[in-house]
């Protein structure tokens, strides 16, 4: 089986700008996330126990703006990507972790979430912009209450 050069230079470009929203994340660049998404996003998360929902970006933005500001540190880890193409579309599934740090007198500082992604994006304005993001939880541990 032979890969074209431009599919895997391609194949890195898009997970280059998912691995750049959650560094621009745990970063608090709120410029740099708003950057890699589309004006307006599919956007659901198993979290939230809600149906998808298409969100202007900035209200995405806004909520984990409010929601994370607490906390003294965020750490996102993503992997195991897998990437296919349909026309100037990619469709991403990835495994991912979060932690929430946040010291307290409890001495349980931490919250994490483990789950995978599915995250669409297109080609755009030379780059790749995310156009749809889920996040399937598949269990939180640690600090349930952290942030609250």
């Amino acid at each position: 089986m032979t890969v074209e050069p431009q599919l895997i230079t391609e194949r890195e470009r898009v997970i280059e700008a998912v691995t750049t929203l959650f560094v621009s994340i745990d970063k608090r660049d709120w410029g740099t996330v708003r950057s890699g998404f589309t004006e307006n996003v599919l956007f659901n998360t198993t979290l939230t126990e809600g149906n998808p929902e298409i969100l202007p970006r900035d209200q995405i933005i806004g909520d984990w703006q409010e929601g994370l500001e607490c906390l003294e540190a965020i750490h996102h880890q993503v992997g195991n990507f897998l990437v296919r193409f349909h026309e100037n579309e990619a469709i991403v599934f990835c495994y991912g972790i979060a932690y929430h740090y946040l010291p307290n007198r409890s001495n349980r500082n931490t919250k994490l979430f483990v789950g995978s992604y599915d995250i669409r994006l297109v080609s755009q304005d030379g780059g790749w912009k995310i156009t749809a993001f889920t996040f399937n939880s598949k269990f939180v541990a640690g600090n349930l209450k952290l942030g609250e």
